[in-house]
């Protein structure tokens, strides 16, 4: 399979299931796919990443061994769609303690940034709860900035996910 081709063009998920399939207890054919997560066409390494998040938990396992490598293309990645993709791929992974410092910085910046997508928005608050969890000092600072935030002025989906947070921390 041309991977390029494949994820050049428009994909649907019947082409992210053929992928899937094509892929699967394959790490050779992985690394070429991920090679492409990382390519300079938005389209395709868009494409790619999407693949990604629809990896089950035994295949998500062979992208946490990256894990380092992703948190640096999300601390660098301009593209919002594919900041969304990366978070969401990093959301299904368990974190080193203590976490990474500057992951942590841009998931706090991010979830208060008013010019940030309310999906990346909400995933950077899952992701810094992930983060400060196993942190007493950190989890009550976190709690802190969530007590603090203005909830009138949140749109419904960050609303959602702070009150899920805070009823996750009771």
């Amino acid at each position: 399979m041309n991977f390029y081709e494949k994820l050049s063009g428009r994909i649907h998920i019947r082409d992210i299931h053929e992928v899937l399939l094509y892929v699967e207890g394959n790490n050779e054919r992985k690394q070429k796919l991920y090679e492409l997560a990382c390519h300079k066409e938005d389209t395709v390494a868009y494409h790619a990443l999407w693949v990604f998040t629809h990896f089950d938990q035994k295949e998500s396992e062979w992208l946490a061994a990256k894990q380092d490598e992703l948190i640096d293309s999300v601390l660098q990645c301009e593209h919002p769609g594919k900041r969304r993709l990366l978070l969401n791929i990093l959301f299904k992974q368990t974190f080193a303690n203590p976490p990474r410092v500057d992951f942590l910085d841009f998931c706090l910046k991010r979830m208060l940034s008013k010019e940030e997508l309310p999906g990346v928005q909400s995933l950077c608050m899952k992701l810094a709860y992930a983060l400060c969890r196993t942190i007493p000092e950190l989890l009550q600072e976190f709690k802190a900035t969530l007590d603090i935030m203005e909830t009138d002025l949140l749109p419904t989906s960050m609303r959602t996910v702070r009150k899920n947070v805070l009823k996750a921390m009771n």
